[in-house]
C-alpha cells in the first residue's frame, strides 16, 4: 500500500476536526484516547526503539566525552608532547564542536529526505570509525582530523533522535522518552569512568588511552548496522506495523498538528524557523546548560584529582554524581509530562546547577561539599537538557519546523560546549575560579530565559483560547500552512 493511501483517512479526519461542527472534533479526541490497543502498540515501540536509541546514544557521549577519561592516561603526554598549558588538549576537546555545530541543522533537514534507520545507522558507524581512529593519532592534527569526523557524523544523529521520536509519542510520552534517551548521556559519564577505571590497570602492548578509543568505539560501529535492521521507518512507511496498528500510529501522529506525508522538505517552515525567537531564546538557555555539560563532561575526573585523589580514585569517583543525575532527570521528565509544563522544570534545574557553582567558588577546602557541588551540576545540567528536548519536539508545529528548529538551538547551545571546554586550562587549577564563574552565571541566564519562554507560550495561548475558543484536547490540527502558528494549536508550557 502507497504512503498516500495509508495517510489518506487521516486527512480526512483533519478535515472534519477543522469543520465547524464540534462534535467532529470530540469523536476524533475520544478517538485519541489510550485503548488496550494504543497500550499495546507503545509497548511495542517502546521495545523496538528505546533499547536501541538509548545505547545509540550512551556510545555517542562515550565517544564525544572519552577525551577527560584519556586525559589522565597519559594522551597529552603521548600525543601533546607533554601540552604543559593545556591548550592543545582545550581544542582536541573543542574542534568537535565545530563540525557538529556547522552540520546540525542542513543534516537534520536533509534526514527527512531518507529512510531514518539508514540514516542514523550510517551515522553511528561513521562516528565509531572516527572514535577508533582516534587511538591511531600520534600528533596533534591527528587527533583534530579524528575529532572533527566525530562531530560531522554524531551531527547526523543528535537532533535527529528527537525529531524521530515525535513520529512515533504523544507530546505526553515524550518526556519520559527523552529523559530515558538523553539520561544514557548521564549513564555514560558513570559507565565511562568505570571503562576507564578497568583500563587504568591493563597493562597491554598499546597505551591506556589508546585501548580506551578502540574499546569504546569498535561495538558503535556494530551497534550502527543492527539499528539499521532494528529501528522502524516512518509509521506510514515501515513493515513493523499491521494494518490497525499503522492507523494508530498515524493517528497519534496527528494529534494536535498535521503530520507530513512521506519523506517531504516545506520550505516555508524552513524560513519561519529561522524568524522565531523563541529557538534563539531556547538556544541561550541550551547553550549555558552545555557550556556547564561539556565542561564537566571534559574535566569532573581532573575537578576530582583537585580534591585530593589519585587519578584511579578520580576515575571511580565519577560515578555517583552521573547516576543520580539519570535519576534525578527521569523523575523531572515524569513529572512535566504528567502536568505537561517543562519551562518551570527547566528554570528549576538550571539553578541547581547554578548552586552547585556557587557552591565550588565559595567553599574552597572542605572536599564533601565540593563533591556534593558536582551532583548539583550534573543532576541540573542534564536535567536541563533532557526536558528542554521533550519541550521543543511538540511546541514547533511542524515536522520541517522541527528539522530546522531543533538543530537550530542546538548549534546555538552548543557554542557554549565550545566555551566550557576552554575554561579549564590546566595553569589555572586547581581554583579554575574564572571557569565556575563563567558557568554558575550562565546557568542563571538560563533559569531566566527559561521563564521567559514558559511565560511566553502560557500568554500565546491564553490569546489564543480567548480568540478562538479552547480546543479539543488532542483533535488534529491543520499545521501545514502555519506550523505553530495555527489558530487551535496549542504549546506546551
Amino acid at each position: 500500500m502507497s504512503v498516500e493511501k495509508h495517510a489518506s483517512s487521516f486527512d480526512d479526519k483533519l478535515a472534519a476536526g477543522s469543520s465547524d461542527s464540534r462534535d467532529d472534533a470530540v469523536v476524533l479526541a475520544e478517538s485519541a484516547s489510550p485503548s488496550v490497543e494504543e497500550r499495546r502498540l507503545v509497548r511495542k515501540l517502546d521495545l523496538r526503539i528505546m533499547p536501541i536509541a538509548c545505547i545509540m546514544y550512551l556510545f555517542a557521549y562515550l565517544d564525544r566525552s572519552n577525551l577527560g577519561n584519556a586525559r589522565l592516561q597519559g594522551l597529552p603526554r603521548d600525543a601533546l608532547h607533554g601540552d604543559p598549558t593545556g591548550k592543545l588538549f582545550d581544542w582536541v576537546n573543542s574542534v568537535f564542536f565545530f563540525s557538529y555545530i556547522i552540520c546540525q541543522v542542513p543534516a537534520t533537514i536533509i534526514s527527512k529526505l531518507c529512510p531514518p534507520r539508514i540514516w542514523l545507522g550510517c551515522a553511528t558507524i561513521g562516528w565509531g570509525v572516527c572514535s577508533v581512529l582516534m587511538s591511531t593519532a600520534f600528533n596533534f592534527p591527528g587527533l583534530i582530523v579524528a575529532r572533527i569526523g566525530l562531530g560531522v557524523f554524531e551531527a547526523g544523529f543528535g537532533p535527529g533522535i528527537p525529531l524521530y521520536m515525535s513520529f512515533f509519542y504523544a507530546k505526553e510520552e515524550l518526556g519520559m522518552r527523552m529523559a530515558y534517551w538523553f539520561g544514557f548521556a548521564a549513564v555514560s559519564g558513570a559507565f565511562g569512568g568505570l571503562i576507564a577505571f578497568g583500563i587504568q590497570h591493563v597493562h597491554a602492548a598499546v597505551a591506556n588511552w589508546k585501548l580506551l578509543f578502540i574499546v569504546e568505539g569498535i561495538p558503535t560501529v556494530l551497534i550502527g548496522v543492527l539499528s539499521m535492521l532494528v529501528l522502524p521507518n516512518r509509521p506510514e512507511e515501515t513493515s513493523m506495523f499491521n494494518e490497525r496498528e499503522r492507523e494508530i500510529a498515524l493517528e497519534r501522529m496527528n494529534r494536535g498538528i498535521k503530520a507530513d506525508i512521506g519523506r517531504v522538505v516545506n520550505k516555508a517552515h524552513i524560513y519561519a524557523a529561522f524568524k522565531d525567537w523563541r529557538i534563539y531564546a531556547a538556544g541561550v538557555l541550551y547553550f549555558g546548560a552545555n557550556c556547564a555539560l561539556a565542561s564537566i563532561s571534559a574535566f569532573l575526573p581532573t575537578i576530582i584529582t583537585t580534591f585530593g585523589y589519585t587519578n584511579a580514585r578520580a576515575q571511580l569517583l565519577t560515578v555517583p554524581p552521573y547516576a543520580v543525575a539519570a535519576v534525578y532527570l527521569c523523575l523531572n521528565s515524569y513529572a512535566s509530562d504528567r502536568l505537561q509544563s517543562r519551562g518551570f522544570f527547566t528554570a528549576a534545574a538550571s539553578a541547581l546547577a547554578g548552586i552547585g557553582y556557587v557552591l565550588l567558588l565559595s567553599v574552597p577546602s572542605n572536599n564533601h561539599v565540593r563533591y556534593f557541588a558536582t551532583f548539583c551540576i550534573t543532576s541540573g545540567t542534564y536535567t536541563t537538557i533532557g526536558v528542554i528536548i521533550a519541550w521543543f519536539a511538540h511546541n514547533l508545529g511542524s515536522e520541517t519546523k522541527k528539522a530546522t528548529g531543533i538543530p537550530m538551538y542546538m548549534a546555538i547551545g552548543q557554542c557554549g560546549s565550545v566555551l566550557g571546554s576552554h575554561l579549564y586550562p590546566s595553569t589555572e587549577g586547581p581554583r579554575y575560579i574564572k571557569g565556575f564563574a563563567v558557568t554558575c552565571a550562565l546557568q542563571f541566564v538560563a533559569a531566566l530565559a527559561a521563564l521567559i519562554l514558559t511565560v511566553s507560550y502560557r500568554l500565546d495561548n491564553k490569546v489564543r483560547d480567548s480568540k478562538y475558543g479552547k480546543p479539543v484536547p488532542d483533535a488534529p490540527v491543520d499545521t501545514s500552512v502555519l506550523a505553530d502558528k495555527a489558530p487551535h494549536f496549542r504549546y506546551t508550557p
